[in-house]
This record gives C-alpha cells, sequence and structure tokens, in this order.
C-alpha cells in the first residue's frame, strides 16, 4: 500500500527497499502498538499523497475535536499539514507536509 518494496526476508527481520532507502524492521514475538506516532514521513504535497494512498486502501484517522478536512488532513497554524493512518499492527503512522517561505 505504501510502495515499499519487499528485498529480504528472514526469521529476524523484513527489509524493505524505501525509494532508495534500505528500512530494515525487526520482528518481534510480542508487540502492543504505542499511543502515539511512532514513524512519520515529510512531503511535499499532502492532499495527493493521501488521495494516492486512499485509492491503495489507506484509512486515515480523524480524532475527535480536530478540525480536519475532508481528506482528514489537519492545519497546524499554518506551519505544517498533517494526516494520520494506522498500520497493519496498529501503530499510528504519518505525513507532513510542511508551509513554505
Amino acid at each position: 500500500m505504501l510502495g515499499l518494496h519487499l528485498t529480504e526476508e528472514d526469521s529476524f527481520a523484513i527489509v524493505l527497499d524505501a525509494n532508495g532507502t534500505m528500512l530494515r524492521l525487526s520482528k518481534v514475538p510480542e508487540f502492543t502498538p504505542a499511543d502515539h506516532g511512532v514513524v512519520g514521513w515529510q512531503v511535499e504535497d499532502i492532499a495527493a499523497m493521501v488521495r494516492q494512498l486512499s485509492e491503495r486502501g489507506v484509512t486515515f484517522t480523524r480524532y475527535p475535536g480536530m478540525d480536519q478536512d475532508e481528506l482528514g488532513v489537519w492545519s497546524h497554524d499554518g506551519v505544517a499539514k498533517v494526516a494520520w493512518f494506522k498500520d497493519p499492527d496498529g501503530n499510528t503512522l504519518s505525513l507532513t507536509e510542511f508551509a513554505t517561505d
């Protein structure tokens, strides 16, 4: 869904190609998701990325009391726009578009 390609897997970890950057994720026998964001990506066009990921089946999280737009994007005082989603294990991941000067 995220466009990361599996390049290797063994009993200890999986290795993904993240657009030319190796991303190694360790396997753990037991896991409890954190109650906060654990991984985030900076993107140039958050609306386009949210639409693209939504088309792939990603569901973006809406939080009560946060003024999120129709895509689920929250704007932070003109400094940044943020959208959150969960991975299959329940970890909170995010996309952020920072304002340009």
